[in-house]
């Protein structure tokens, strides 16, 4: 006689305790808890954070999902808050007020340059350090600019892109006193870029005009940049996270039509893969991650500005409670 385990190739296990290494698939029975569980894959997801403080839009940021940085941006324009991976605090404020700018660093060691303010001399070249309690100016950008795309350290950043105007590839790097002009800009000249990484292991993607550039990626090696593999939905003023292979594209905004984005895709080095969408479509937001596995995004305009803040989790293989429905 056939039996159920010949039908369906093992037994249910009836176990005092979850199994140390489980098999994807493997399916228990916990007899201590009274429980059916099993080994399975949990989706990629977004989850509410804590808010900013301020909402705002088109800011300078940088950092890690629990040490994310926010600085500058309209409406507060000065306005500079930290993440602890649950709430956001208040700190000291830029010393030039700007929206539009590039950021680097971290919590205690920032770097923000280039932006916006209304004026004659609107696009700044201006930079900026902070350390940890207050900002300071630094020697300038060689070309003033703003929606810029901006990555690495504050010893060692990178700057690239943005709006001179017109559109800009020229690329700058920064190293804690100077910037210097790279020999190798962009291969195609865009604002409204995005992008992360370090000075010499760069990705750049998105940017203005879409649908024209709106899907372009490049990789900087510290010399020169190269073409990539391109976003599956083009975009422009999206929020980045993460490095070179291994970076995470946040919202942004289709011009013209359908306008804001909630999509979001994630890069291995070589092509994009469109994972969870966020749940506010938004452009302009701040976004922060070490890789494309989780990753934070913040403020933008949806389309006003807004202070939520949203927390990505990537798929992973974990236990869970099985429940009929």
């Amino acid at each position: 006689m056939t039996t159920f385990k010949e039908i369906r190739g093992q037994l249910i296990r009836s176990v005092s305790s979850d199994p140390a290494n489980p098999q994807l698939g493997e399916i228990w029975y916990n007899n201590t808890t009274g429980v059916l569980k099993g080994y399975v894959t949990v989706a990629s997801a977004w989850a509410s954070g804590g808010d900013l403080n301020s909402a705002r839009n088109s800011m300078g940021y940088t950092g890690d999902t629990d040490t994310a940085f926010a600085f500058g941006g309209s409406g507060v324009s000065a306005l500079a808050e930290q993440y602890n991976g649950t709430s956001w605090t208040e700190v000291g404020d830029l010393v030039t007020a700007r929206s539009n700018l590039g950021g680097a660093g971290t919590q205690t060691a920032g770097l923000g340059f280039g932006g916006y303010i209304s004026g004659p001399n609107r696009f700044l070249n201006l930079s900026e350090e902070y350390n940890g309690s207050s900002w300071s100016e630094g020697n300038n950008l060689n070309t003033g600019r703003d929606i810029l795309a901006g990555c690495g350290t504050q010893t060692a950043g990178l700057a690239f892109g943005g709006n001179t105007p017109p559109a800009t590839g020229a690329t700058e790097e920064y190293d804690g006193t100077s910037w210097t002009t790279s020999p190798g800009s962009l291969n195609t000249a865009r604002f409204r870029i995005e992008g992360c990484g370090i000075q010499t292991a760069a990705v750049g993607f998105s940017g203005a005009p879409v649908p024209s550039n709106g899907n372009l990626t490049e990789e900087y090696d510290g010399t020169s940049w190269t073409a990539g593999g391109n976003l599956n939905t083009s975009r422009e003023s999206a929020a980045a996270g993460g490095i070179q292979t291994s970076a995470i594209a946040m919202g942004g905004n289709i011009t013209p039509g359908p306008g804001l984005v909630s999509s979001a895709e994630q890069y291995n080095g070589t092509s994009w893969t469109t994972t969870a969408s966020m749940s506010t479509a938004r452009d302009n937001a701040g976004g922060a991650g070490a890789n494309n596995t989780t990753a934070l995004v913040f403020g933008g305009r949806a389309p006003s500005s807004t202070t939520a803040t949203e927390e990505f989790t990537d798929a992973f293989n974990a236990a869970r409670t099985l429940t009929t429905s």
